[in-house]
């Protein structure tokens, strides 16, 4: 009879935060063609929270700066519409570096409040060397048919899906990109790393099992896209036993989908704790 009893308050406990939440996609757009955005699931997840958060969509394949400054734009949007301050930012993948460059060189310091990066390459990835020693003919088409997706499902936009790959290199990012992005004191910097499948006990959609071996090899534990230890920057809130596409709630069995529910409430509880 356990199953049948109520709770006194069934309803997800509210959390409120001094800010509202922007969640930030990261590298590719092929979920676009699914869902209205790639973290439109846990977004909805965190309105069940009462959280004020938005997942707006920007160009899925260019580089950096391209990115950088859509994500800027549609802050600059949400504050015109709603009259925010600021905003905490929860960014996955690329999106952390869109969004640490965005907060350094584009002047938006003023307007982010925190940023949470979850899986952020923030010292590169070897992933991202691997698809460059690709046979150039094969790099060719692939880059032809991701700018094509990039431009035809956000129409105006500018891909550049082979330039985009350039700037997620180790050698790029720890060379260009860290020294030219420094932190902002004014933002309060999080993350959340992540690793599965070769070196760890956690399990991994066979399909990626190929590339989280060749990542373990040259770097270590991974989420099959993003090394664990890459994913720290600022205050790291933990290494989570969740895959790259599981974060944002893609490709997650029943049985999981606890977990990635957990990481989301978690990441806004540490806000809320944080009084941001």
């Amino acid at each position: 009879m356990k199953k049948f009893q109520l709770k006194e308050f069934p309803q997800p406990e509210i959390i409120k935060l001094k800010y509202p939440v922007l969640l930030c996609h990261g590298y590719g757009g092929i979920s676009m063609l699914i869902k209205p955005s790639p973290i439109h699931d846990p977004c909805m997840r965190l309105r069940s929270y009462g959280v004020e958060a938005f997942a707006p969509n920007i160009v899925p394949y260019s580089t950096i700066q391209v990115r950088a400054e859509q994500w800027a734009e549609r802050i600059v949007q949400l504050q015109q519409q709603y009259g925010y301050e600021k905003m905490n930012v929860v960014a996955h993948s690329m999106g952390g570096l869109d969004m640490r460059a965005a907060i350094t060189r584009l002047g938006m310091d003023g307007s982010v409040a925190s940023l949470t990066t979850i899986s952020t390459p923030h010292h590169g990835t070897s992933l991202a060397d691997i698809v460059l020693t690709a046979p150039e003919l094969l790099k060719d088409k692939l880059n032809e048919l991701m700018n094509w997706l990039g431009e035809n499902i956000l129409p105006g936009s500018r891909s550049d899906a082979a330039a985009a790959v350039e700037q997620l290199t180790p050698q790029y990012v720890e060379n260009e990109f860290n020294p030219e992005t420094p932190d902002q004191e004014s933002v309060a910097y999080f993350s959340v790393s992540a690793a599965v499948g070769k070196g760890t006990e956690h399990p991994l959609n066979p399909i990626y099992r190929l590339q989280n071996q060749l990542i373990y090899q040259r770097e270590g534990e991974n989420d099959a896209f993003v090394t664990a230890k890459s994913g720290i920057w600022g205050e790291h809130l933990g290494t989570k036993p969740i895959s790259h596409l599981e974060q944002i709630d893609i490709q997650v069995s029943k049985e999981r989908k606890p977990l990635v529910e957990e990481m989301w409430k978690d990441i806004v509880i540490n806000l809320r704790e944080k009084g941001l």
